[in-house]
């Protein structure tokens, strides 16, 4: 579904991907785990086309994407769900959830309805300003406004940053849910082993802005992402 191919970005003259591959198959959790500042991040917004890629190419489902803008590649069926949860405060749940949709273009009537049912906590916080919900429940928010433009694919960058366990816990069961329901595939960026180990089916090491190594999801221990670290910078 996604295939990356030595992909170099960044920030102006500073370079923060170099070289960078990798490849996502349809129906597939992959995780990506790495310290701050090797260049998660800059990965996925990249991908969703907020960064230019300098070099290399990424194609998804079928499609050469590289210079498309990110609203075609959210309407080709990419969603993103930022570090931060990127939700509009002064705006309703109701008024963030129809507002994402109408964003690429759905007007099927009954989608607020599937959002809620996929993510029942907010049926009671439709009134109330995003702002106003505490931080776990901001971000199931920010997945539930992807989740209603029915992407194919979600880039989701560190979603248990700042929340409580119980709603991580919620989260992890969501995700399982939505993949048997909807066959959905899922690229995620985290440093909580726990939480990348729960939901992916093998995990990517990030280091200074490139892919240095693969664990299966069973090999994955906070001994061995750390080691694998210590292994590279040495």
């Amino acid at each position: 579904m996604l295939t990356v191919e030595n992909l170099d970005s960044g920030y102006g003259s500073i370079p923060v991907l170099t070289g960078l591959s990798l490849s996502v198959s349809q129906g597939e959790f992959v995780g990506i785990l790495g310290h701050n500042g090797m260049g998660k991040t800059t990965l996925l917004k990249t991908l969703i086309g907020i960064l230019p890629a300098t070099a290399g190419k990424i194609t998804f489902a079928g499609n050469v994407i590289t210079s498309a803008p990110a609203h075609r590649r959210a309407r080709a069926g990419m969603g993103y769900v930022p570090q931060g949860r990127g939700i509009l405060p002064g705006l309703t749940v109701r008024d963030n959830l129809l507002f994402a949709a109408a964003a690429v273009g759905a007007r099927r009537s009954g989608q607020l309805e599937e959002a809620l049912d996929d993510f029942p906590r907010l049926k009671a916080y439709l009134d109330r300003p995003g702002g106003a919900l505490s931080g776990g429940e901001q971000q199931l928010l920010a997945l539930a406004r992807t989740l209603i433009q029915k992407p194919s694919i979600v880039l989701l960058d560190e979603p248990t940053e700042g929340i409580q366990p119980s709603i991580i816990d919620e989260i992890v069961d969501q995700m399982k849910g939505l993949r048997q329901r909807r066959g959905l595939t899922i690229l995620l960026v985290e440093q909580n082993v726990d939480f990348i180990r729960a939901l992916s089916d093998r995990v990517l090491l990030i280091h200074k802005g490139t892919i240095t190594n693969e664990f299966s999801v069973d090999a994955l221990t906070d001994t061995t992402a750390m080691g694998d670290f210590s292994s590279v910078e040495h």
